[in-house]
């Protein structure tokens, strides 16, 4: 059985919840709370992204967030939450359905990076080389 964007998005949103941007403050707030922003690399140097988030482009994250891959990243731990943003919460919500698929439990879609900015939410901007 062949599945389609249209049907990978809503078993993702089935089981990813999403968040606002107050939600995810306030989570951040609490602490134990992993951001991950899963936009290609380009995105991330026009626009920065959440302050304290880590950047993981989507083609990476089961490679990160599985530690016993050679690319393991240490910030993914399965005790903590996880708050999945990109450009529109598509690749967020894929993302959050995978992690879940890894036995990460606590997964959250903030959805689009422009909604965090737009709230007044904190951003990190990409500092050019030689500045």
């Amino acid at each position: 059985m062949t599945t389609n964007v249209k049907q990978m998005m809503e078993a993702a949103n089935a089981v990813v919840p999403r968040i606002t941007p107050a939600q995810a403050k306030e989570m951040m707030a609490k602490g134990n709370t992993l951001v991950v922003d899963v936009r290609d690399a380009p995105e991330v140097e026009t626009s920065g992204k959440i302050a304290g988030a880590i950047h993981v482009s989507r083609g990476m994250l089961e490679f990160r967030a599985d530690p016993d891959t050679p690319y393991h990243d240490k910030n993914f731990s399965k005790d903590k939450a996880i708050i999945l943003y990109c450009a529109s919460g598509g690749r967020s919500a894929l993302s959050g359905k995978v992690l879940k698929d890894m036995g990460y439990a606590n997964v959250h879609n903030l959805g689009a990076f422009k909604d965090w900015a737009e709230s007044g939410g904190k951003i990190e901007k990409t500092i050019e080389p030689g500045m």
